[in-house]
């Protein structure tokens, strides 16, 4: 599939060297998800881990089935996280989604019986027709990653958080637990910083959400009394090496800003790694995963 290059006031300032206000950045969000809705869980979902399961499931597995009657999706997206839940929880689960996107909202809101979940477009800094602790449990799946100022976001899982309740998140793990991913990475961002040098030196969200220790702290200082936790875990999948290439550049979010030239370069460039990668069986592309789970202290 060609796709124009995304342009936005995000990359012009990219491109400048300098960098994007919150504004620019959400603007910038707003218009991958509007043009690709459904992109994320495109390539999510047919990753799996040693145990079978998609990186949503992992994630799902923080909800306390006995404990939990409120649940909250933040950044929801197309809502597979929201089905998932709908589909492998008990049905007195309220289910309340929300998302900057209305185009990945409508998604949402097809695959979901109706009146199943409440979906609600937006900032997740700003909650305010959530009362103060009303959620027993906030999820958030790979885009905690892309919040930038991302301190107000925990902030507000904080305040609708009830006591005792809990916060899990999927974001990145470390490069160098997935095989071949770090050159996976490299790839892709080479040829993006043929077009925008200084893309990855600026990049998207807070760059102390996509490290652990980084990222324990910045929790720790928005919850305090808080037990954190993170763990490290791999998805991959498998197939014809030109299938795959384009299947993992989707889920840069980088990839979108190419050139259709300089992304057909890309695609076979990524194409022929994966290939050489794996000489001996199906080409493999491998994602490192951190799933953190935030217990608060206290009890309902």
């Amino acid at each position: 599939m060609t796709h124009a290059p995304l342009r936005t006031d995000w990359t012009e300032s990219v491109a400048r060297g300098a960098a994007p206000d919150e504004v620019a950045l959400r603007a910038h969000l707003r218009a991958v998800h509007r043009d690709h809705a459904g992109f994320t869980e495109h390539c999510a979902m047919r990753c799996r881990d040693a145990q079978g399961r998609t990186s949503y499931a992992w994630l799902a597995e923080a909800v306390d089935r006995e404990r939990h009657r409120v649940l909250l999706d933040v950044a929801c997206g197309s809502g597979p996280l929201l089905q998932l839940c709908h589909e492998t929880l008990p049905p007195q689960l309220r289910l309340i989604g929300i998302d900057l996107s209305p185009e990945e909202l409508a998604l949402a809101r097809d695959r979901l019986p109706e009146g199943r979940a409440e979906l609600v477009e937006a900032q997740a800094q700003r909650l305010g027709f959530l009362p103060d602790g009303s959620v027993d449990v906030a999820l958030c799946h790979w885009a905690l990653t892309l919040m930038d100022p991302v301190a107000p976001v925990l902030a507000e899982i904080g305040r609708v958080l009830a006591p005792g309740g809990r916060f899990a998140a999927l974001v990145d793990g470390p490069m160098d637990a997935a095989p071949g991913y770090t050159q996976v990475h490299d790839l892709i961002y080479g040829h993006v910083q043929a077009e925008l040098p200084a893309y990855g030196r600026v990049d998207l969200g807070d760059p102390r959400v996509r490290a652990a220790d980084s990222l324990v702290t910045l929790v720790g200082d928005a919850f305090p009394g808080a037990e954190v936790r993170v763990e490290t875990g791999v998805v991959t999948m498998s197939g014809p090496a030109e299938t795959l290439a384009q299947e993992a550049a989707g889920f840069f979010y980088a990839a979108f800003v190419l050139s259709p030239a300089a992304r057909l370069q890309m695609l076979a460039d990524l194409a022929g790694m994966l290939a050489a990668m794996s000489p001996r069986g199906a080409p493999t592309f491998a994602m490192p995963i951190n799933r953190m789970v935030v217990d608060l202290p206290g009890a309902r």
